[in-house]
């Protein structure tokens, strides 16, 4: 493993043309659905988020999207006036708002990971076992830096 750290530069500008190509492409495939709700990637990711960590409150949302309150805010705002979300006030600390997918958004966010899930599917399909978890090895390392 040792030779990937001998990677020329030409090699390494094409490992970042397909992380850049297979990101684009991964969340393209949604963009219809999202353009019907005249919502888009920023509202995706939140959607995303609220399917993983269900009650999530904001000040954890901020920090997972590293995006300002005021971003935060406005994409929640949308997502409010489409009726996908809902608030909850934390039991011990009323200052404290909890976010949730309501039916609806629970509904919007399995039509978009349907299409996602397709081309991801197909590329794990695709691929041998031991590629698959080195790849998501892999992913885990850039992601943590």
């Amino acid at each position: 493993m040792k030779e990937l750290l001998y990677l020329k530069d030409d090699q390494l500008k094409d490992l970042i043309e397909k992380l850049f190509i297979a990101y684009r492409d991964t969340f393209a495939d949604p963009k219809k659905i999202l353009d019907k709700h005249s919502i888009g990637i920023a509202h995706h990711k939140v959607i995303h988020l609220l399917s993983m960590y269900e009650g999530i409150s904001i000040s954890e949302l901020l920090q997972k999207l590293k995006v300002t309150k005021q971003s935060l805010n406005r994409v929640l705002k949308d997502l409010t006036k489409l009726e996908v979300i809902r608030f909850e006030k934390d039991e011990k600390d009323t200052r404290v708002k909890h976010v949730y997918l309501d039916e609806k958004g629970k509904k919007l966010f399995k039509e978009i990971f349907e299409i996602q899930k397709k081309r991801i599917y197909a590329a794990l399909l695709s691929s041998k076992s031991e590629e698959v978890i080195n790849f998501d090895n892999v992913l885990k390392k850039i992601i943590n830096g």
